[in-house]
C-alpha cells in the first residue's frame, strides 16, 4: 500500500476516532428522573433528549457524502483514491461481510464474559433493533433514489455504504455502551468499523463518499436508537416490564430477513 493510500487510511481513521472523544465530553442524552412523591400525588415524570451536540459529527459526514455526489473537487477525490488504490491490486477479501458486526458482537460477548455495559439484554437488544431498523430506513430507499453506480460498475447502489453504516451503528452502540465505565474499550470497536469501511474500498465497491457518508449515517442511527428508547420501552413493556416480545427485520447484500428476539 502506497505512502498516500496509508496516509488516507489513516486520516479516516483519526476523523472517526474524534467522535469518540467528543462525545465522551457530554452526558447520556437519555435522562430519567427519579420518582416524586408528597402527600397528595405521586409523579413519575421521564425526560428525554435529543443532544444537538451528539449530531454535528454524523451530519457532517452525511454532507461530506452527499457532497461527493456532485461538487467537483469532492468527487475528484472520489477517483482520484479509486486509481491509487487499483494500481497496487490489493486482494478483495470478504472480511467486511463479518466485520459490520464485530462490535455489537462483542457488546453480547463482553457481557456474556461478565463485563457489563450499561443496559441489561433485553434493553440493549432493543435499542441495538431500533439502530438496525431506522440504518435499514436510511440507506436502502436512499440506494435506489440515488442510483449511483459502482466503482465496479456491478450496480448502481452505490452511495451510500450499507456495511459502513452497519458497522458505525454497532461501533456507536459499543461506544454508548461503555463509554462510562471503559472508554478505551467503548471506542475500540470504531477500529472495526473504519477497517470494513477501508476495505469497501479496496474491494472496489465504494466510492469514498459512499463511506465516509454510510458512516454517517450510522451513528446518526444509533443516536436515533438511544433516544427513541424509552418511547419504544413504553410501548412493548405494558404492565410486564420483565417480558418483551421483538422482531427486527433487516436487508443486507440483496437478502432480506427477520430476527425475532423474546426475553421474560
Amino acid at each position: 500500500m502506497s505512502k498516500f493510500t496509508q496516509k488516507t487510511v489513516f486520516s479516516i481513521f483519526i476523523l472517526f476516532s474524534t467522535f469518540g472523544k467528543i462525545a465522551a465530553q457530554n452526558n447520556d442524552t437519555i435522562q430519567i428522573q427519579e420518582t416524586k412523591q408528597d402527600s397528595i400525588v405521586e409523579l413519575n415524570t421521564e425526560t428525554n433528549h435529543l443532544n444537538y451536540k451528539r449530531l454535528i459529527i454524523p451530519t457532517a459526514l452525511i454532507g461530506y457524502g452527499v457532497a461527493s455526489l456532485s461538487v467537483k473537487g469532492i468527487k475528484q477525490l472520489n477517483f482520484s483514491t479509486r486509481d491509487e488504490i487499483n494500481e497496487h491490486k490489493p486482494d478483495h477479501i470478504r472480511l467486511d461481510n463479518y466485520t459490520q458486526f464485530a462490535p455489537a458482537a462483542l457488546v453480547y460477548g463482553l457481557n456474556a464474559f461478565g463485563v457489563e455495559g450499561k443496559h441489561n439484554f433485553r434493553d440493549r437488544s432493543i435499542i441495538y433493533g431500533t439502530s438496525m431498523l431506522i440504518t435499514s430506513a436510511f440507506v436502502v430507499p436512499l440506494k435506489h433514489m440515488v442510483k449511483e453506480e459502482r466503482p465496479d460498475q456491478s450496480n448502481n447502489l452505490s452511495f451510500p455504504s450499507g456495511h459502513t453504516a452497519i458497522a458505525f451503528a454497532s461501533a456507536q452502540f459499543m461506544f454508548r455502551e461503555y463509554k462510562d465505565t471503559n472508554f478505551w474499550l467503548g471506542i475500540s470497536g470504531y477500529s472495526l468499523a473504519v477497517f470494513t469501511g477501508v476495505y469497501r474500498m479496496l474491494n472496489d465497491k465504494h466510492w469514498v463518499g459512499d463511506v465516509v457518508g454510510g458512516a454517517g449515517f450510522g451513528i446518526l442511527s444509533t443516536e436515533l436508537a438511544y433516544w427513541l428508547y424509552p418511547k419504544i420501552n413504553h410501548l412493548i413493556g405494558g404492565k410486564n416490564q420483565n417480558s418483551a416480545t421483538m422482531v427486527m427485520p433487516f436487508y443486507q447484500n440483496k437478502s432480506v430477513g427477520i430476527g425475532f428476539v423474546k426475553t421474560f
